[in-house]
């Protein structure tokens, strides 16, 4: 029988803390909870968990120093909970090696699926030769996607994308000149028990777009087509 995943969910809110442990027990996750980042740096250190969830403003340590602190002494995937919409702050944590950001106001099922797709991707493969449509690597132009390793390069350069946002580009670059609707993107992104309004997609191509132009000033493979939805370039 398959183990069970133990997260780590450390806030300073208890609301969130009690609502997010009740959702992730009834998934069968394993749950331990801590109120800071202090208190979660020495108890993850004692004894690691499988995935941190972890609020970025805390109390006697932020969530930010906490990922650092842990990136010195484990690779354990890592998703923040952020209070606004803080690019700055994503940038910065994803480089330090997050794996996703959800904003809140969140609903649980949320934070539950996005759990299940970090924690799959973090998974080692059972060696199979048999490789998903999902997980193969592709190469559009100057674009490699590699699911299985969550990697991202443009002309050679690395991308550092969300969970989130790999899952809406490699929905995308799968077919490219297709049109993808809203509805399409939402379902290779989300759940569907998972509810997101069509302005959650345009912003998250927004902020793809926007990591490819630091790279690339030229990047413009994301058509939008107004009224319908989205299209990569055919090259």
């Amino acid at each position: 029988m398959k183990e069970k995943s133990t997260i780590a969910l450390v806030d300073d809110e208890r609301n969130i803390l009690t609502s997010l442990r009740m959702a992730l027990e009834a998934e069968g996750f394993k749950v331990r909870t801590y109120s800071d980042g202090a208190s979660a740096l020495e108890g993850l250190t004692a004894e690691p968990a499988d995935l941190g969830i972890f609020d970025i403003k805390m109390p006697r340590m932020d969530g930010m120093e906490l990922l650092r602190r842990i990136r010195q002494q484990s690779d354990m995937p890592v998703i923040f909970l952020t209070s606004k919409d803080e690019e700055i702050d994503e940038l910065f944590g994803l480089k330090m090696g997050a794996d996703d950001y959800i904003a809140k106001p969140f609903s649980q099922r949320l934070v539950v699926e996005r759990v299940k797709a970090v924690l799959r991707r973090s998974q080692p493969r059972d060696g199979s030769g048999n490789q998903p449509e999902t997980s193969r690597v592709i190469e559009r132009g100057k674009l490699r996607l590699d699911p299985e390793r969550h990697t991202c390069h443009w002309d050679g350069k690395p991308v550092t994308l969300t969970v989130t946002e790999f899952l809406i580009l490699q929905a995308l670059a799968a077919r490219p000149g297709v049109v993808k609707t809203r509805d399409a993107l939402m379902d290779a992104a989300y759940d569907d028990q998972v509810y997101v309004d069509d302005r959650t997609i345009d912003s998250h191509i927004k902020r793809l777009r926007k990591k490819f132009k630091q790279v690339d000033e030229n990047f413009d493979v994301i058509e939008t087509l107004y009224g319908v939805g989205y299209r990569f370039k055919e090259v």
